[in-house]
C-alpha cells in the first residue's frame, strides 16, 4: 500500500528547498549549488531533492525564477503605487538601491549574468530573457515619464535604460567591495545628474 503525498506538503517542501537553494546561490552563485550540500541543509536525501526538480539544471532555473520574483516584488511592484512618470522611475531606482543594500554580498541575478553570459543552453537563455524583460520594464517607465512631460520628448528610452542599469551595476560593484554607504552616496549623486541630463 502506498501513501500519496499531500499536494500542499509537496509544495511547501519544494518552497523550502528553493529558499535554501536561493540562499546558497546568493553566496556561491548558481554554479556553486551542490545537491549534496543542499540536501543536507534541508535534511533530505539527494534523491528526495531530485524528486522535486529532476535535475540540477531544473533546480537552477527554478532558483532564477525565485530570484526574479523577489526582485520584482521588492523593486517594481511597490513603485507602481507612485504616479506615472519621474516619481515612479525614481521609486524604481530607490527600491533598487534598497535591494542592493540587502544583497551587497551577492545577487543571484547579477551573478547569473556573469556566470552564463558566454555559454549556451537553458540557463543562458533564461538569464537573457529575464534581463530583456527587466530592461523593457525600465523603458516602459521611462516612456511614461516622457509622456508626462517629466523627460524630454526626444529621450532615447533604450539609452536611458542602459545608463540606469550601468549605474546600478556600478553601485552593486562598489557596495560589495567598499560598503554600501559610500557607494550609495556616489550613485545617488550620479542619478541626480542623470535625471537632469534628460530633462528639458
Amino acid at each position: 500500500m502506498t501513501t500519496a503525498t499531500h499536494p500542499g506538503k509537496r509544495a511547501s517542501t519544494r518552497d523550502l528547498i528553493l529558499d535554501r537553494a536561493y540562499a546558497m546561490a546568493s553566496n556561491d552563485g548558481l554554479e556553486g549549488l551542490s545537491i549534496g550540500t543542499l540536501a543536507t541543509g534541508v535534511s533530505m536525501s539527494k534523491s528526495g531533492v531530485f524528486a522535486h526538480f529532476g535535475s540540477r539544471e531544473e533546480l537552477q532555473l527554478a532558483v532564477l525564477d525565485v530570484a526574479a520574483q523577489r526582485f520584482m516584488a521588492k523593486v517594481l511592484l511597490p513603485a507602481l503605487r507612485q504616479p506615472r512618470g519621474l516619481p515612479r522611475l525614481r521609486a524604481i531606482v530607490g527600491n533598487w538601491f534598497e535591494w542592493t543594500r540587502e544583497h551587497q554580498s551577492g545577487c543571484v541575478l547579477l551573478s547569473a549574468a556573469s556566470e552564463y553570459d558566454g555559454r549556451n543552453g537553458a540557463l543562458h537563455d533564461k538569464v537573457v530573457s529575464q534581463q530583456v524583460d527587466w530592461r523593457g520594464g525600465l523603458q516602459t517607465a521611462i516612456a511614461q515619464a516622457v509622456m508626462e512631460g517629466h523627460l524630454r520628448a526626444d529621450t532615447d528610452t533604450a539609452q536611458l535604460a542602459f545608463e540606469i542599469y550601468a549605474l546600478m551595476l556600478g553601485l552593486h560593484h562598489d557596495a560589495g567591495l567598499f560598503g554600501f554607504d559610500e557607494a550609495g552616496q556616489r550613485a545617488a549623486q550620479a542619478f541626480e545628474r542623470l535625471w537632469r541630463s534628460w530633462q528639458s
